[in-house]
């Protein structure tokens, strides 16, 4: 399944492949206009041109933007957790664990807005395990703005997993599912085009709990954990392996790779003139976090990219740039979009053959 080089791409220069890519991004393009449509009702971000400068200067000035490695932090010891909720689970059992994120924002000058919201410092895990430690995990990433744990357990197949011997986790992303703000309104906070600084912290606090995830898992009794990460969940992935190397694998399925199209800074409202030189370093904060700026802290083999050509949501020429930086590591692109693809039962066999070729079905 591994191309090494750019000759070897499927072609998409033929015209039922091309029609078929086009098909499955104008269904991709029918979810971009939904945020159009609401942009004018959403709460705007008050802050004046000075102080937005000054929240995007601090990244720039303390090196994040030239190193972002440097802008993460993973805690010492992980935090107490509980397990509110357990429950039957054929033949096993199903948990809802959860624990205080202790995170702290880097930059003091978004604090105050970011810790606002005391929904977002308890942290969650959904864990369906059979009950006997050393067993194998596979450890998913939802995507942007949903979360909910019966949506999640339908678009990862967690009965099929749990079926072929493996325990199945799910961790909630900062600011979505019983993390998120009680207003509807607000249900988009993780991603904002008009606060890069606000989002930067997002995924700061994000791969912070899921080095807290993946250490309580472990405290649990688990073997070996893998990643698999859809649409966000797919980038923060590809972030969170260039930083460790505690998934014995990861799988990243139609990826977010650069967040800048299509909802890159260009496209959001300001309450001020932005020019040029600002909206450079608005971009520059925006882009800190894209797993484009790192190389996996784990073998190439262990890596496997499933992506759509005609993807509007998360552009393939990203998910290109990716596996060339990469070197290529194990991948399948598929025909259509974000939502519509036309041979999607390509995605299901190279992720289950991964899964074998990692040891982790029979």
């Amino acid at each position: 399944m591994s191309v090494k080089n750019k000759d070897t791409l499927p072609s998409r220069s033929g015209h039922p492949l091309r029609l078929k890519n086009y098909l499955g991004g104008m269904v991709d393009s029918v979810f971009l206009s939904i945020p159009r449509i609401f942009k004018p009702l959403l709460p705007k971000n008050a802050i004046d041109r000075q102080l937005f400068e000054k929240e995007l200067d601090f990244y720039i000035d303390n090196g994040f933007v030239n190193n972002p490695a440097s802008f993460f932090t993973f805690p010492e010891k992980i935090p107490a957790y509980t397990v509110p909720e357990t429950g039957p689970y054929h033949g096993g059992n199903h948990e809802l664990i959860s624990f205080q994120s202790a995170y702290q924002t880097i930059s003091p000058l978004v604090r105050k807005r970011f810790e606002r919201f005391e929904q977002n410092k308890t942290g969650y895990i959904i864990r369906w395990t059979h009950g006997d430690a050393g067993r194998k995990t596979v450890l998913c990433l939802h995507g942007f703005m949903l979360g909910d744990p019966r949506q999640a357990a339908k678009m990862f197949q967690v009965r099929r997993l749990f079926s072929l011997g493996l325990d199945v986790a799910l961790f909630i992303t900062p600011f979505h599912w019983l993390r998120a703000p009680e207003s509807s309104f607000m249900r988009g906070i993780f991603l904002q085009p008009q606060d890069p600084s606000m989002t930067c912290e997002c995924f700061g606090q994000t791969m912070h709990d899921l080095y807290i995830s993946f250490r309580i898992l472990q405290d649990l009794g688990s073997g070996d954990i893998g990643l698999i990460g859809a649409s966000l969940g797919g980038y923060s992935a590809g972030l969170f392996i260039g930083l460790s190397n505690l998934p014995s694998f990861a799988a990243l399925i139609v990826p977010a790779v650069n967040m800048s199209r299509p909802f890159g800074p260009d496209t959001a409202s300001y309450p001020f003139e932005m020019d040029q030189e600002l909206l450079k370093k608005a971009s520059m904060v925006w882009e800190l976090h894209s797993p484009l700026h790192f190389k996996p802290q784990i073998a190439k083999d262990s890596v496997l990219i499933i992506a759509s050509q005609g993807d509007r949501l998360c552009p393939f020429e990203h998910v290109l740039s990716l596996c060339e930086k990469w070197q290529w590591p194990e991948h399948q692109f598929l025909t259509g979009g974000h939502w519509l693809i036309f041979n999607n039962h390509l995605r299901g066999k190279a992720w289950y053959t991964f899964l074998r070729e990692k040891d982790f079905i029979a």
